[in-house]
């Protein structure tokens, strides 16, 4: 039995998704639901959440042994294998698989491995290789019986992603209200079909093999990579850019989303409000978000003590509402039971 995999993507930056991974990974905590979040993006800015800097530097310094999703796999690009991953405990039900920045020198061997595992022998290897982040996450899972996985990536179409989104079931795409993040998602949905047709040959290329036999306990990720919905981030009011120029760009989503993602033709124009692909409209919070930074601690979890008076204390309990109500609706999305 494997744990869903819920990868948040977009190939255009800027969109508030590592901020809004992990403040949904203590919302599913707190619903006493076990949680690793897994740090693939390279730029590690969500175990810098979670982590202060001189755990992480203690952690990249002395690079022990499964101690960050790097050291797990690096490996590989030896004669090794896959390290046992060891966990950061945030909560009684929190867990994160810490990122790297060495990270990035993983997309060569991950580069080369692709063509090979189309191949007529020496398979193994290579799809070792390519799955690697799942075997990880799968390990790491397995360690805390962990009820969901949720991954953290950067904002391109590399080969490190190719894997990640390889090891992922469900993808939640964010977005901003412009043209950059329409467009990501215009060259996200045709990409995403591309690696899971192209995977699925990788599949059927192995299971016919004669490797195939001799390791029949070797798992592979499905590559399912469904995608459930996107979020919108909402628009702060500024002097040179008038809310109009946001609206223009959010009334857009729902049609691009089918077309782009889903493959579905669009005959009426849907507001982002009433689409049921849709599953939230992320608030700025403004102010609470450096105050949360400051504390390490989600928005939901600030006190009077961490100065949230006033309208900022109304703000974390709005704030402990939306994402409540947004974890219910990405459950019921992947039939997790809350």
């Amino acid at each position: 039995m494997t744990t869903p995999v819920l990868t948040f993507f977009n190939n255009k930056g800027g969109v508030g998704k590592t901020s809004l991974i992990y403040h949904l990974a203590w919302t599913f905590a707190g619903l006493r639901k076990r949680v690793v979040v897994a740090d693939l993006d390279p730029q590690a800015n969500l175990t810098a959440a979670f982590l202060d800097e001189e755990k992480i530097e203690r952690l990249w310094e002395e690079k022990a042994s499964g101690s960050t999703i790097y050291q797990c796999v690096k490996p590989l690009t030896d004669v090794g294998d896959i390290v046992e991953p060891v966990l950061q405990n945030m909560s009684s039900d929190l867990y994160l698989l810490p990122g790297d920045v060495a990270l990035s020198s993983y997309e060569d061997a991950l580069s080369n491995e692709w063509p090979h595992s189309m191949g007529d022998s020496n398979l193994y290897r290579p799809m070792r290789v390519l799955s690697s982040f799942w075997q990880v996450m799968q390990m790491a899972s397995q360690k805390i019986e962990a009820d969901i996985i949720l991954v953290d990536i950067g904002p391109n179409l590399g080969a490190i992603n190719r894997s990640v989104l390889i090891a992922t079931d469900y993808v939640a795409i964010p977005l901003g209200a412009d043209l950059f993040s329409l467009q990501g998602l215009k060259n996200l949905g045709p990409t995403l079909k591309s690696w899971k047709s192209l995977w699925k040959k990788r599949l059927d290329n192995w299971e016919s093999s004669a490797e195939a036999q001799n390791f029949p306990d070797f798992q592979l990720p499905e590559g399912k990579m469904q995608p459930i919905g996107y979020l919108c981030q909402q628009h702060s009011v500024r002097l040179d850019r008038p809310v109009k120029a946001y609206d223009k760009w959010v009334k857009r989503i729902p049609n691009v989303y089918r077309q782009a993602v889903l493959g579905e033709s669009v005959d009426a124009e849907i507001k982002p409000e009433d689409d049921a692909y849709c599953l939230a409209t992320i608030k700025h919070y403004r102010s609470l978000i450096p105050m949360a930074q400051e504390h390490r601690k989600p928005i939901f979890k600030l006190t009077s003590a961490d100065g949230a008076i006033g309208s900022h204390a109304n703000a974390v309990q709005d704030a402990r509402r939306d994402f409540h109500r947004l974890a219910e609706k990405i459950a019921n999305k992947i039939g997790m039971n809350l």
